[in-house]
């Protein structure tokens, strides 16, 4: 857990965090959020109630006495009225007004179901704001033929690597950096990730992956490199474990090149790729596809079963009855 939260938080949000990442198996980044969350919850209440000055900017507002006795006078009605401030005030998307929610939402869960130092949750009847179902933004395979057909330069095995493992193993961008050399197995032609909540699973990889990577690791840095980051796969410029943003940056670069710049494509649209590619072209059950892709619930995994334009008119034409016309 950041330094900074444990100093920031009060005693009663900091046992719910540590609980979160101890007992849940959240990442860091994720008990972060539900801290900012519940830090935005309490500066609005506190001003909203008299707690602290109208006047004064809501970021400058300490939670540091938010104990058992306020977080008692909190009301259904009071988050309410928090989620149509942060709609209204503060512009929150659904997704945004939905992650608070459930922040919220968790956070009373805890103190009422795990420590027992509420009687009664007044959150149970609190509904997660709908969000809208949109089809996820993915390469068409011509486009992905493209983007890898474009890859040049000095670091042109590195970076043909990563496009090949994000387009065709549909692996996150934190599991891709975070990946050591020993999570290879060429003969075994698996990859070993660490995905949300420090789970690990593992990565069948297919024959362009195999032949991307062996082009890679015969040219992979071994001397010089930072000490700490010895065991890294993939290595920046400076011999140091690529970074986030070093192959965000690298991918952008790339989708200019191959002409699909400034059209909403990212490091995550491959992930979408990979796994629309291999729903659509590959006749891959959903349940195996939520495994390959580490989702925790088949739900999450349902938006890639989308149909292209093709297929639903093809569907259409194949319908027995598309022939017939009236006599």
């Amino acid at each position: 857990m950041n330094s900074q939260i444990l100093q920031e938080a009060p005693e009663i949000i900091r046992g719910f965090l540590g609980y979160m990442q101890t007992i849940k198996g959240k990442s860091a980044k994720t008990v972060e959020e539900y801290y900012l969350d519940l830090r935005t919850f309490f500066r609005y209440y506190k001003q909203a109630k008299g707690l602290a000055p109208k006047d004064c900017p809501l970021e400058e507002i300490s939670i540091a006495d938010v104990d058992l006795d306020l977080i008692r006078q909190v009301t259904l009605t009071d988050v309410f009225e928090f989620m149509n401030y942060v709609m209204s005030e503060r512009e929150n998307t659904a997704a945004t007004r939905a992650r608070k929610s459930s922040s919220l939402r968790m956070f009373f869960k805890y103190l009422t179901n795990k420590t027992g130092q509420l009687e009664y949750n007044p959150l149970l009847e609190l509904d997660t704001p709908k969000l809208k179902k949109s089809l996820p933004k993915y390469l068409t395979l011509e486009q992905s033929l493209e983007l890898l057909n474009s890859v040049d330069g000095p670091y042109k095995e590195r970076d043909y690597c990563i496009l090949t493992l994000f387009l065709n193993c549909g692996m996150r961008l934190s599991e891709l950096v975070g990946l050591n050399v020993g999570d290879v197995r060429l003969e075994e032609k698996t990859l070993k990730v660490t995905g949300k909540g420090n789970k690990e699973r593992v990565i069948y990889m297919n024959d362009a992956c195999i032949t991307a990577l062996k082009r890679y690791l015969a040219v992979r840095p071994v001397d010089g490199v930072y000490h700490p980051d010895r065991n890294a796969l993939f290595f920046s410029h400076l011999k140091k474990r690529m970074g986030v943003r070093g192959v965000q940056l690298m991918v952008e670069k790339y989708l200019e090149k191959a002409g699909l710049g400034g059209q909403g494509y990212s490091v995550h649209k491959l992930r979408h790729t990979a796994a629309t590619l291999m729903y659509q072209h590959g006749n891959v059950d959903i349940r195996v596809l939520k495994d390959i892709l580490g989702h925790e619930n088949l739900g999450t995994t349902e938006i890639y079963t989308h149909l292209s334009d093709e297929q639903m008119a093809k569907a259409a034409a194949s319908n027995p009855l598309a022939k017939v016309k009236p006599r």
